[in-house]
């Protein structure tokens, strides 16, 4: 009987956390919307997990809202992926916050494109400080250049690195 009531118990707080979840993220997406419009594009959203799609222009300002009207205060990670075909690179911060309980499971990726040509973003160190050397990766990588950071340069490469970024789909090893 006491192991039933336990497992009643724990499915009803299992129960809970997915219903307080699936509020938090859509008064967040509700709140985004509410304030940025057709600026911001929801691309998914899950349990725990959401992501926007910003144009670069709106990133800083996006970031910015983020941090200060919900908490999201640092930056877990930042990624890039080479999308060839569309001519773009996309940005992915992922956001996480520390001072707002509430959202301490949730991860809200804040995702920008950029033309592959000429891939220029804004940088989010002022913002996040965690996204140090996530910018430089992307930078040395995919060879997007972020303005207004204080170190674009190389630190896994070597320094005479002559080549295209080697994480760009067309990136191909000499001799292979």
């Amino acid at each position: 009987m006491e192991k039933n009531n336990t497992e009643n118990n724990q499915t009803n707080l299992i129960e809970v956390k997915e219903e307080k979840s699936n509020l938090l993220s859509s008064s967040l997406i509700n709140s985004i919307t509410t304030n940025f419009g057709d600026q911001v594009k929801l691309v998914y959203k899950k349990e725990n997990r959401s992501k926007i799609l910003v144009s670069p222009e709106n990133l800083v300002e996006t970031a910015l809202y983020l941090r200060n009207n919900h908490g999201f205060d640092h930056a877990e990670s930042a990624s890039g992926t080479d999308y060839p075909a569309d001519n773009q690179i996309e940005i992915n911060y992922h956001l996480g916050s520390y001072s707002n309980t509430d959202y301490y499971p949730y991860i809200l990726v804040l995702s920008t494109r950029v033309d592959r040509t000429d891939p220029k973003s804004n940088s989010l160190i002022n913002i996040f400080p965690s996204v140090e050397y996530h910018e430089r990766e992307t930078y040395e990588m995919l060879g997007v250049f972020f303005l207004g950071h204080p170190r674009n340069e190389r630190f896994i490469l070597p320094e005479d690195w002559a080549d295209m970024p080697p994480l760009r789909k067309d990136f191909r090893i000499k001799g292979r």
